[in-house]
């Protein structure tokens, strides 16, 4: 991975050349691990005008993490001294200035304010300008070792949940089911839950984002569940409704073909080239045409990876147009108050037709089960 990450770190180096910048602060956690492996909380990169002055600056060794991920081993690390070590993004800007750099691109967007100035207090002869998301643009398009992670952890979710699937679920409560689900993510391998999983029943069900609350699975109930699994640092996102009973009420079956028609609207949009607006309106066009345009979510999608909420989004006012190798969410719903609704979500890959078009990392079944 050491040649990734370094390939990664040059490309950076490109974009920082080209705007005039002798160095970069990369501070948001989740762009040092992509550059740098995975870093202990706080560390920071400093990218500097050669590969031979990147270093990651940490206020803690680097070894001390209970974990068997480790920082790119070819990258030099600078450990802070003291107890607390003190602030590695300061620490970096000083290492900057002594690297004789007149410029560094920092991440306005995750630096405080506070913190900003802190920086200028502590190399004054650093011209500071702004890196923008140029890492969260690079992370866009995963690699086959990105997304064979997102492979892994989307096998983790499915296997969770259809286990979750067979056991007994009447009179049991949101919250117990997502503790168990969540529980259920770990022991088949994953680092944790990719994100707070959402159980949702009866009234609550089809509700995006809902929290987990002790209501009980009754008969007759929709249940909506939403999850998603870390592996490795990268994250993925499963969402199914079923329905609680023998045979579920004609509404119910009618509601939840119709978000069937759109899920399968947006997935089947995902080609290289695509605009992300055109699919946000694949699914959601399915759904105005049936008359739910009131309370449809502001997004039928989103890219996933390192967070599990990325660039690109598929919304009604999105901008640009997908690319091969991206991992995204599609994930239309309908929530009728006091009666519930419908969640379908999968996580896919855009693909070009002739390598078989989107690939599809979520296979937990998508047929209306009566559990």
């Amino acid at each position: 991975m050491s040649e990734v990450y370094a390939a990664r770190r040059t490309r950076l180096r490109d974009y920082c050349n080209a705007g005039g910048s002798a160095a970069a602060l990369v501070s948001r956690p989740a762009n040092v691990r992509y550059l740098a492996g995975a870093a202990p909380p706080g560390a920071v990169l400093l990218l500097g005008r050669t590969e031979e002055q990147d270093l990651l600056v940490c206020a803690g060794p680097a070894a001390d993490r209970p974990t068997p991920e480790r920082p790119d081993e070819a990258l030099r690390v600078h450990t802070l001294p003291g107890a607390d070590g003190g602030d590695p993004a300061v620490a970096a800007a000083r290492l900057a200035e002594g690297q004789r750099a007149d410029s560094l691109a920092v991440e306005e967007h995750h630096l405080t304010v506070a913190r900003h100035r802190a920086l200028g207090s502590a190399a004054p002869r650093l011209r500071l300008a702004a890196l923008g998301s140029a890492v969260e643009q690079l992370r866009v398009v995963k690699d086959e070792e990105e997304i064979s992670c997102l492979r892994i952890g989307a096998e983790i979710a499915d296997q969770a949940l259809g286990e979750l699937l067979e056991s007994i679920l009447v009179g049991r409560t949101e919250r117990h089911l997502a503790l168990e689900l969540e529980r259920r993510l770990v022991d088949h391998g994953a680092d944790g839950p990719a994100f707070p999983t959402s159980v949702a029943t009866g009234p609550n069900s089809g509700r995006p984002g809902h929290r987990p609350t002790d209501r009980r699975v009754e008969e007759g109930d929709f249940l909506s569940v939403c999850l998603g699994a870390t592996y490795r640092g990268y994250r993925c996102e499963i969402g199914r409704t079923f329905v609680i009973g023998t045979a579920p009420a004609d509404w119910q079956i009618e509601l939840y073909d119709l978000v069937f028609a759109a899920q399968r609207a947006g997935r089947e949009s995902l080609v290289p080239g695509a605009a992300c607006r055109d699919v946000d309106h694949a699914a959601r066009q399915v759904l105005d045409s049936a008359g739910y345009t009131e309370g449809l979510t502001l997004l039928t999608g989103h890219g996933v990876g390192l967070e599990i909420d990325e660039d690109p989004q598929l919304s009604p006012a999105a901008m640009g147009k997908l690319d091969a190798c991206v991992p995204v969410t599609v994930e239309p719903g309908v929530h009728l108050p006091g009666r519930g609704g419908v969640r379908i979500d999968d996580t896919l890959v855009v693909r070009p037709e002739a390598d078989g078009g989107p690939e599809l990392l979520t296979i937990t079944t998508k047929e209306l089960l009566a559990l």
